[in-house]
């Protein structure tokens, strides 16, 4: 569970990144560039993605430590 929702949080910080970058001005569907004030967009984004990716991994560890091994 906690792996997901690591990916989720990537998706949404890289996507809404890029989108920003890339100067999309368009609706899209990442959370934080409509719950959050423009000047937050970037800085948001990025946490998201860092705090997925550590998310990600820890969740990935742990199940690689909780299984048993053969």
């Amino acid at each position: 569970m906690v792996e997901l929702l690591g990916i989720l949080l990537t998706v949404q910080g890289v996507g809404g990144f890029v989108n920003r970058v890339a100067g999309g001005e368009s609706k899209s569907w990442f959370v934080q560039l409509h719950v959050l004030p423009e000047s937050l967009h970037i800085p948001a984004s990025i946490v998201l993605a860092l705090v997925g990716g550590v998310l990600a991994f820890a969740g990935g560890s742990r199940r690689r430590k909780d299984s048993p091994r053969s």
